[in-house]
């Protein structure tokens, strides 16, 4: 909702909106969502917020009203990884480069003495036209420069394109100042989660940071989807998918209790491995065994069941995972009698003299999501015992599990989003590739 002309101090919004910001704990959904409140506040049709990366500025979300309503319900515009240099030759990276406000009445009339031009080549390829901007770099309260944000096309009363005026530069400053709190704190929060995955992958080689942001980043487009489809409110759609993507990450955290001689096997598990390695789901879970909030539940309910089936053939099953304790038992491990850490989680529940198996819509739905996002990137990523499969093959497979080992509605909300997927793919590859 824009506050042009509704006489309404537009420090009181901000405020409510700074509220709302603060608590969403992913740094990139935060984003998107700063970008969307700028947007509202000076009534702009379009935006872009860009984030530092060195020299750099990363694109990382596009919003353009005029050509959303061009998409089916629910898509969304794609991805762009696209990034441009702090300096003097874009709009963006001026504003960067100088820390200034820059705003432009009309792009197709930048006056020829100003450093930076206006290329026509978006407009060109989507048949829009651009002409009112406002780039406000975003500032921390440290001084350091988090990225920049630009507004496109304010919209009047009448409907018709305006310029931004004075009075917006103030709105979107403040609100930029404000918005770098918030996103200061996600950055934070991110580096934590990120320290908890590092000491996974000093263990487990294949537990990366590119693993865990795609499968995250694949898990949270899943559920919006999938929550779009079953009618979810967009608040309450909004808020799941922030805790979802922050507790995807941490979905193999339980690795670190398994033993090197299994974790580190470059080859296929024994069916005797395997069992160990099993262990990984509730012994991740554990370390959440005294929630304090959604995020904790989630992050349990993920790392516990991320591995269960739909139709019952999963693991681990109806296990105590509060009361896992390890054991030391001798295992043979590539044909050797080995000492081997094992951990085990007594039955709540037992089918046939072992933990009954969840099945269907007993498994929670965060897991059914992860359980789709995580074995995609693990058929589509190269592993020590295999080679990546072709795009086609992994598609296949998924498609082949729907109903048996997958949830029919997330595998059919997967493929409803395959751009955004192959995107967020393309956005965080693994060193080797």
């Amino acid at each position: 909702m824009s506050i042009k002309g509704s006489g309404r101090d537009y420090r009181d919004l901000i405020f409510t909106i700074d509220s709302e910001l603060s608590k969403i704990q992913d740094a990139d959904i935060l984003l998107e969502r700063i970008l969307l409140e700028a947007r509202h506040v000076v009534n702009a049709d379009a935006g872009t917020i860009y984030e530092k990366d060195g020299d750099q500025l990363v694109f990382k979300y596009s919003q353009n009203a005029t050509l959303e309503k061009r998409l089916p319900p629910g898509e969304k515009l794609p991805y762009s990884n696209q990034r441009i240099p702090i300096d003097e030759s874009r709009v963006a990276g001026y504003s960067a480069e100088n820390e200034v406000v820059v705003r432009i009445d009309d792009a197709y009339a930048i006056p020829p003495d100003r450093p930076y031009k206006f290329s026509p080549s978006f407009d060109k390829a989507n048949d829009y036209k651009t002409t009112s901007i406002l780039a406000v770099p975003l500032i921390a309260s440290s001084g350091s420069l988090l990225g920049v944000i630009q507004v496109i096309n304010a919209v009047g009363e009448d409907g018709k394109v305006v310029p931004f005026t004075k009075e917006d530069e103030a709105i979107v400053g403040h609100f930029a100042s404000s918005a770098t709190n918030a996103l200061m704190r996600a950055y934070m929060t991110r580096a934590l989660v990120l320290r908890m995955i590092q000491t996974a992958e000093l263990r487990d080689s294949h537990e990366t940071a590119a693993h865990v942001y795609r499968v995250s980043g694949y898990a949270a487009e899943i559920y919006d989807r999938w929550a779009f489809r079953h009618g979810v409110g967009e608040k309450e759609r909004d808020r799941t998918k922030d805790t979802l993507k922050m507790a995807a990450m941490l979905h193999d955290i339980g690795k670190v209790a398994i033993s090197d001689l299994i974790l580190k096997k470059p080859a296929r598990f024994t069916e005797q491995e395997y069992q160990v390695m099993q262990a990984h789901t509730y012994c991740g879970a554990r370390l959440f065994k005294n929630p304090e909030s959604d995020f904790d539940r989630m992050a349990a309910e993920i790392t516990l069941t991320h591995h269960e089936n739909w139709d019952g053939s999963g693991y681990p099953g109806r296990v105590d995972y509060a009361r896992a304790k390890p054991e030391v038992r001798s295992l043979e491990v590539e044909g050797v009698s080995r000492e081997v850490e094992v951990w085990d989680a007594p039955s709540l529940e037992e089918s046939g003299g072992r933990p009954r198996r969840l099945k269907g819509e007993e498994i929670p739905l965060a897991g059914r999501i992860v359980a789709v996002a995580d074995v995609f990137d693990a058929l589509a990523s190269k592993r020590v015992y295999k080679e990546a499969w072709t795009q086609d093959k992994v598609y296949d497979e998924i498609r082949a599990a729907s109903g048996t080992k997958f949830d029919p509605e997330v595998v059919a909300a997967f493929f409803e989003i395959l751009p955004r997927i192959e995107e967020i793919r393309a956005n965080h590859p693994d060193q080797a590739e």
